[in-house]
């Protein structure tokens, strides 16, 4: 096999969402990490259980689910609480995206894609990707879609950009950049050419997270195996 993984990012309002819709028009594996982060916080899964023990029946709205908003007030202000969120949601989260890897790689895709904002930021799961690809904007772009679409002021939408790592910053970290500071139809043709690179490509990284589930058919033990990379 000839599967590899590909890496996804962008910043707010660049326009990530436009280039993932046109990798699924193509027939693509994309692997969202916010969906599945909302999927694993829901009540029958583990992590949602952790979380209530550790932070109390306070965060759940009446019909049981989480309150993000709430959770989110507690450890804004708490970094301690922070990571013990994340000690929490990351193993389940990581589980969940290698389940969805191995079921592609069995389908027989050329390649994965991991939309992951904070790829760049966190800069752990990079080491597992072939590619890396930043959707991109000018900073004037950004700002000016930025306040249109969430209705902020332009020191507001400032504020925001200014806490994610700059754009101009992750463009220098990606192997691959789609620029989005013009129209939908630049963007696409972009992403068609890029696919077809990456369809054509004979590099692989697939044996990195699946071979032991191949030789011995254990996702378990490629969890383990993951774990052990990132940590």
């Amino acid at each position: 096999s000839t599967m590899f993984l590909v890496g996804l990012s962008g910043g707010i309002a660049s326009g990530k969402s436009t280039v993932v819709a046109v990798l699924r028009e193509l027939g693509c594996a994309v692997i969202d990490a916010d969906v599945i982060a909302r999927e694993v916080v829901q009540p029958h899964f583990k992590a949602y259980r952790q979380i209530v023990r550790y932070f109390g029946t306070e965060i759940l709205f009446e019909n049981g689910e989480i309150n993000r908003e709430a959770l989110g007030n507690i450890i804004f202000s708490h970094p301690e609480k922070r990571q013990l969120l994340n000690s929490i949601t990351h193993p389940e989260i990581q589980k969940e995206m290698l389940k969805q890897i191995l079921k592609y790689f069995m389908l027989g895709y050329r390649y994965v894609i991991l939309d992951i904002p904070l790829l760049f930021e966190t800069n752990r799961l990079t080491k597992f990707m072939k590619y890396t690809v930043l959707v991109y904007c000018d900073l004037p772009t950004q700002l000016s879609r930025l306040m249109k679409r969430n209705g902020l002021s332009q020191v507001e939408a400032e504020a925001r950009i200014a806490s994610q790592l700059p754009l101009d910053e992750k463009r220098k970290l990606a192997s691959h950049i789609i620029d989005n500071s013009g129209d939908r139809e630049s963007t696409r043709q972009q992403v068609l050419r890029l696919h077809a690179r990456l369809e054509g490509s004979l590099d692989f990284l697939w044996a990195r997270l699946a071979v032991a589930t191949v030789v011995a058919g254990l996702g378990g033990l490629v969890y383990l195996l993951f774990r052990h990379f990132i940590s």
